[in-house]
C-alpha cells in the first residue's frame, strides 16, 4: 500500500508538470481534451474526454457505497442500502437544482471541513501512535515486523495500486480550471508546486499512520468478515477516546457529499466542452438561465445514478469493484494520453521551429521530458495491475472471464469508443509540421509581466509565503 500510494502521488506532480507547460501556453476551453484533438488525433480528444466523463461519473457510485459504510457506524442494521443510496443520491443531485452560487457557498463549506478533517486525523494520528488514550497503546511499528509486508504479493500490490489511483483522485482538472484562470502562468505555475506537496504530504503520511495503527488483519476493516469501518476511526475506537470517531465519521460523510458533487460538476463540465469541440452533439451544451448546462446535467446525473444503485445488485462488493476499476482506468488511460500529447506537442513546436519556450517568463516543465516519461512508465504498470488483478492468482484460483472484464472494463470502453470514434468520424492523424499551434495561444499581458516581475523581485522566503497563504 505504501508503495503504491508513492507511486500515484508522484503521478500528481508528473501530470500536473506536462500539463501546466501545455496550459500555460494554449488556456484554451477543454484543456487536454483539445490539446489532443489538435496535436495527436480528433479520435483521441474523444476517447479522453469520455474516460474523465466516465471516471467523475463512476467516483459517484462509488462514493455512494462508503457513503452506506460510515451511515452503518452509527446504525449497523437499521438503515437498508436502498434507503442509504437515496438519501445520499438526493442530496448529491439536489444541490444542482439551486443556482451556482448555492454550489459554490457549498464547495466552500464543504473544503473547509475537509481541510478540518485532515488536520484532525494527522494530529490525532501522531497522539494515537504515541499511545493516547484510555485504553491506548505506544504504536512501535509492530505491524511491521509481526505481520507480511507484501500481503498477497503482486495482486496485493496490483489492488492497493489500483485503489489509490481512485482514493488520490484525478488532478488533471486543475489544469481544467487553470486554463479559465486570471493569470495562467501566475496560478499553474504556482499549483504545479504547491499540489503535489499537498497530496504527497496528507496521503503518505496518512498512509503510513493506517499502518502503524491498524493490523492488516483486523476483521473490521473493509472486506472483513465484521463492521466494515474506516481505519482512522477504528484506531480511535481502539484507543477508547470517546466522542472523536464520531466527529471523524459525521466531517467524512460531509467530505464524500462534497466529492460527490464536485465529481457531477466536473463531469458535466467535460460533456459541455465536448460538445463545444463538436466532439458530441452541440445541443449539450446549451445552459439554462441560471448557467447551469441543463443537458450535461441530466445525462451525467441520470448516468451517476444508474451507477449509483447497481450497488442494490446481490454482490455490492462486484458492483464496487467494477466502478472503481472504470474510475481507476480512465485516470491512468487519460495520464498516458496526456504524456503522448506533451510527446506529439514538442515534436510540433520542434516541426514549425516555434518559439513558445523563448518567450517573456515562458514556462517548460522541469527537465522534460522526465514528467511524461515517469508519467507513461507509472501508467503503464499501472496498465500491468488492472489486467494481473483481472487474470489472478492461477496458481490458487481458476481463471474467471467475469472477474478479469470486472477489472479491465475501463481500458475496453476507452479503447473501443476512442476506435470506432476513429472508423466512423474518419478523423485526422496531426502531422507536427501542420498542426495547430495558433488557436487559444496566450501572450503575456503587459498587467501579467509586471505582476511576475513584482514576484521574482520577492526575496526567496516572501515568494515561499505566497505558497502558504489561506486566502
Amino acid at each position: 500500500m505504501v508503495i503504491a500510494y508513492m507511486l500515484v502521488c508522484s503521478c500528481v506532480w508528473a501530470v500536473l508538470q506536462t500539463l501546466s507547460e501545455m496550459t500555460i501556453g494554449f488556456p484554451t476551453s477543454g484543456n487536454y481534451i483539445d490539446y489532443a484533438g489538435r496535436w495527436v488525433d480528433p479520435a483521441l480528444a474523444f476517447g479522453a474526454g469520455f474516460a474523465e466523463w466516465l471516471g467523475w461519473t463512476a467516483v459517484v457510485g462509488a462514493e455512494a457505497v462508503f457513503f452506506d459504510i460510515l451511515i452503518k457506524y452509527w446504525s449497523p442494521d437499521g438503515i437498508p442500502l436502498a434507503a442509504s443510496l437515496t438519501i445520499f443520491t438526493f442530496a448529491t443531485l439536489a444541490i444542482f437544482l439551486l443556482p451556482n452560487k448555492a454550489f459554490a457557498w457549498f464547495e466552500y463549506v464543504t473544503s473547509i471541513i475537509k481541510i478540518f478533517l485532515f488536520l484532525m486525523i494527522i494530529l490525532l494520528s501522531i497522539a494515537l501512535v504515541a499511545g493516547a488514550g484510555p485504553t491506548g497503546k505506544v504504536h512501535d511499528g509492530a505491524y511491521w515486523r509481526g505481520l507480511p509486508v507484501f500481503k498477497n504479493g503482486f495482486f496485493g500490490f496490483a489492488n492497493a495500486a489500483l485503489l489509490a489511483v481512485w482514493a488520490v483522485g484525478d488532478q488533471v482538472f486543475i489544469g481544467i480550471m487553470g486554463g479559465e484562470a486570471e493569470s495562467p502562468r501566475f496560478s499553474m505555475a504556482h499549483a504545479t508546486k504547491l499540489v503535489p506537496f499537498r497530496v504527497n504530504f496528507i496521503y503518505m503520511l496518512s498512509v503510513v499512520f493506517i499502518t502503524l495503527l491498524i493490523p492488516s488483519d483486523d476483521e473490521r476493516l473493509l472486506g472483513g468478515s465484521g463492521v466494515t469501518s474506516s481505519p482512522f476511526i477504528l484506531a480511535v475506537t481502539n484507543s477508547g477516546v470517546k466522542g472523536i470517531a464520531d466527529i471523524m465519521n459525521a466531517c467524512m460523510i460531509i467530505g464524500i457529499l462534497a466529492i460527490a458533487a464536485e465529481s457531477v460538476y466536473l463531469a458535466s463540465r467535460i460533456w459541455r466542452t465536448m460538445a463545444h469541440q463538436k466532439l458530441i452533439p452541440e445541443f449539450i451544451a446549451k445552459v439554462d438561465a441560471q448557467g447551469r448546462p441543463r443537458w450535461s446535467l441530466v445525462i451525467t446525473g441520470a448516468t451517476a445514478l444508474l451507477l449509483t444503485y447497481l450497488n442494490l445488485n446481490g454482490d455490492g462488493a462486484k458492483v464496487f469493484n467494477w466502478l472503481l476499476s472504470s474510475t481507476s482506468a480512465s485516470f491512468f488511460m487519460n495520464w498516458m494520453i496526456i504524456a503522448f500529447t506533451s510527446w506529439r506537442f514538442h515534436q510540433a513546436l520542434t516541426a514549425q521551429n516555434d518559439p513558445l519556450f523563448t518567450q517573456v517568463y515562458a514556462w517548460k516543465g522541469f527537465a522534460w521530458p522526465i514528467a511524461p516519461t515517469w508519467l507513461m512508465a507509472v501508467s503503464t504498470l499501472l496498465f500491468a495491475c488492472c489486467l494481473g488483478a483481472g487474470i489472478g492468482d492461477l496458481s490458487t484460483t481458476p481463471f474467471s472471464a467475469e472477474t478479469f472484464f470486472q477489472y479491465v472494463i475501463g481500458i475496453l470502453i476507452i479503447v473501443v469508443f476512442t476506435g470506432v470514434y476513429k472508423i466512423v468520424m474518419k478523423t485526422p492523424w496531426r502531422d507536427p509540421k501542420t498542426a495547430d499551434l495558433m488557436t487559444g495561444r496566450r501572450t503575456l499581458s503587459e498587467a501579467e509581466i509586471t505582476q511576475l516581475d513584482e514576484y521574482y523581485a520577492m526575496p526567496k522566503w516572501r515568494r515561499f509565503l505566497t505558497y502558504v497563504a489561506l486566502w
